[in-house]
C-alpha cells in the first residue's frame, strides 16, 4: 500500500473508531449518578493524536457544577456511605469493579484513542486500575483501630474515620489508571469523591464511573470535566471540599497547594520528576540497557517517574551507548492500533512542541545527539505528535535536558567515575520522585538505594508497579503517597476517645 494511502487508511482506521467508543460513553460530567447535561455553555475538544481531529467536545464545566458535585457528594456520605460499614463497601466496590473488568477492551480502545498509547501499553494500565481498586475494597475489610493502655480508670482508642468529600485531579498520561489510584482509598476509606480528569483525556475516566451506576449510592463517585483553570481551581479551592488529592506538573502543584492552605485542607501532591538510572560497572548491560529504555521510551515518555537521566561508570559508558542506540532504533512507530506498533504519538501538541524544543535546546548546549531528535520518516504518520527515540551524549548537569522535566521519549546519558560521583550526580537535582540501579552487587544495591534522594528506587529493571507499594516522592516532587495502605491512611483522620471509667465496685449499687 502506498503511503498516502496508508495515511488515509489510518485517518478512516481513527474516523470510525471515534464512533463506535462514543457509543459506549456518554461524553458530559458525571454528577449524582448520571450525566449532567446543564454543567456549562462550553466544550473542550479531547483530541486523536494519531490524526490530530477531535474525538467529541467535552462539556467545560463552571463553577456552578463543581458546587452542584460537591453537595451531591455531601448528600451521598450524609446519606448513605459515611455509613457503611467496611465490609459494605468492599462489596460494593468489588461489584463496580467486575462491571469494569467485563469492559477491558472497551476501555483499552478509549485509553488508546484519547493519548495516543498502544493498545497493549493501555490494555496494562486498564488492567493496573482494576488491580489497584481489587487491592483497596480487599484491604479496607481489615482496618482496625487501636487500644491504648491508659490505666485501670480510662479507656484510651482511637478510630479512623473519613474526611467526607474530598477533590481530586488526574492527570493525561495515565488516565484510567490514575483514577483508580485516587478513587480506590478514597473510596474504601469511607469518603464521596469529585474528580477532575484532564480536559485532554477524559473519556476512560467517564466510562468507569457511568459503569458504576446502580453499584456505588449515586454521588459517591461524581467527575467533572473541563478546564483546569476553572474546573479544577474551583474545585481544589472549594471551602466543602475536606481533603485534596492531585497528581501534576510542579507549577500546578504549587496552585492546587495555596488553594487548599485557605481552607486548611491537607493535601497529597505527587507531581515531576528528573529521575536518573545509575549503571554501575559490574551491571548486566543487557538489563541496564532494557531499564534505561523502558524508563524513558514506555508510553513516549510521558511518564512522572520516567528515568531520564543515565548515569553510566565510565569503563562501560561506550558499550552501554553502542547496546543503548540499537534499543532506540528497534521501537517500532506507527498507529497505536496496530499491535505492532511499539510506541506512539505524544498525547497533545503542546507536549509534542516541548518535546522538540528541547531536543533544540539541547543540541544548542552542545550535547551530542546519538539517536533520534526528529520526527518519523513516514508520510503515513505526519498528522500525529510523533517524536523519535532520542538519546543525548556528552551531557552535563548544568543542562537543560539534563535539569528540566521534558516529559517525552529523550534520554540523557552521562558518565561517572566513582560512586560517589554518582551519588552526587544523581541527587543533584529539585526532584525526587524515582531512581534507578543496575548493579549485580547486593552491597551496592542497598547502599545506593539508602543514598539516593527518591520516594522510590528501582533495581535492575524499570518498575514494577503495584498498589501495594506506597508511590511518591521527595523534594519538589510532592507531598503524602499514593498507592499502599499509606494512601488508604491519607483519606481517614484519626480520632482520640478517652472514656473515663468508675471503680467497678462502686458502679452499679454494688
Amino acid at each position: 500500500m502506498a503511503r498516502d494511502e496508508t495515511r488515509d487508511a489510518i485517518r478512516q482506521r481513527h474516523r470510525e473508531a471515534h464512533t463506535e467508543a462514543l457509543l459506549t460513553v456518554e461524553v458530559g460530567p458525571w454528577i449524582d449518578g448520571e450525566t449532567a447535561v446543564e454543567a456549562g455553555t462550553q466544550t473542550v475538544a479531547t483530541n486523536d493524536p494519531v490524526i490530530d481531529e477531535p474525538i467529541a467536545d467535552v462539556p467545560a464545566c463552571d463553577e456552578a457544577a463543581v458546587d452542584r458535585a460537591v453537595d451531591a457528594a455531601w448528600d451521598a456520605y450524609d446519606r448513605t456511605w459515611g455509613e457503611t460499614s467496611p465490609r459494605e463497601r468492599a462489596e460494593r466496590l468489588t461489584e463496580w469493579i467486575d462491571a469494569i473488568e467485563d469492559r477491558v477492551e472497551e476501555l483499552t480502545r478509549l485509553e488508546s484513542l484519547d493519548t495516543g498509547k498502544t493498545l497493549a501499553e493501555a490494555r496494562g494500565e486498564v488492567e493496573g486500575a482494576i488491580d489497584t481498586l481489587r487491592y483497596y475494597a480487599a484491604i479496607v475489610r481489615g482496618g482496625t483501630g487501636e487500644q491504648i493502655p491508659a490505666g485501670g480508670e480510662l479507656h484510651l482508642y482511637t478510630r479512623s474515620e473519613p474526611y467526607g468529600v474530598v477533590g481530586q485531579v488526574t492527570p493525561w498520561n495515565f488516565p484510567a489508571w490514575a483514577t483508580a489510584w485516587k478513587l480506590g482509598p478514597a473510596l474504601a476509606a469511607g469518603n464521596c469523591a469529585v474528580l477532575k480528569p484532564s480536559a485532554h483525556a477524559p473519556l476512560s475516566t467517564l466510562r468507569m464511573a457511568q459503569l458504576s451506576k446502580d453499584v456505588l449510592p449515586d454521588g459517591v463517585v461524581n467527575v467533572l470535566t473541563g478546564r483546569g483553570s476553572t474546573v479544577g481551581a474551583a474545585l481544589t479551592g472549594h471551602g466543602d471540599v475536606r481533603k485534596v488529592s492531585f497528581t501534576g506538573s510542579e507549577g500546578v502543584g504549587a496552585e492546587v497547594m495555596r488553594a487548599a492552605a485557605g481552607n486548611i485542607s491537607p493535601v497529597t501532591l505527587e507531581l515531576g520528576g528528573k529521575s536518573p538510572l545509575v549503571v554501575f560497572p559490574d551491571a548486566d548491560l543487557e538489563h541496564a540497557v532494557d531499564a534505561a529504555a523502558d524508563g524513558v521510551y514506555y508510553s513516549t515518555g510521558e511518564i512522572c517517574d520516567a528515568l531520564s537521566r543515565v548515569l553510566v561508570h565510565e569503563d562501560v559508558h561506550d558499550e552501554f551507548v553502542g547496546r543503548f542506540r540499537d534499543r532506540a532504533e528497534s521501537y517500532v512507530l506507527g498507529d497505536p492500533l496496530d499491535e505492532s506498533t511499539t510506541m506512539g504519538p505524544l498525547t497533545n501538541r503542546e507536549q509534542y512542541d516541548t518535546v522538540r524544543d528541547y531536543i533544540d535546546a539541547g543540541v544548542d548546549e552542545g550535547a551530542t545527539l546519538e539517536v533520534g531528535g526528529d520526527v518519523p520518516d513516514d508520510p503515513a504518520l505526519a498528522d500525529g505528535h510523533y517524536v523519535e527515540p532520542t538519546a543525548f551524549t556528552d551531557v552535563d548537569n548544568g543542562m537543560r535536558i539534563a535539569r528540566e522535566e521534558i516529559f517525552g521519549p529523550v534520554q540523557t546519558i552521562q558518565s561517572f567515575e566513582t560512586y560517589d560521583e554518582a551519588i552526587e550526580l544523581a541527587n543533584d537535582t529539585k526532584y525526587g520522585l524515582a531512581a534507578g540501579i543496575a548493579t549485580e552487587s547486593t552491597d551496592l544495591a542497598h547502599g545506593a538505594a539508602a543514598d539516593l534522594e527518591a520516594g522510590i528506587v528501582y533495581v535492575n529493571a524499570y518498575g514494577p508497579i503495584l498498589p501495594e507499594g506506597p508511590y511518591g516522592g521527595f523534594k519538589r516532587s510532592g507531598i503524602g503517597r499514593d498507592l499502599g495502605e499509606e494512601a488508604l491512611e491519607h483519606y481517614r483522620q484519626t480520632k482520640t476517645v478517652y472514656v473515663n471509667l468508675d471503680d467497678p465496685s462502686e458502679a452499679g449499687g454494688l
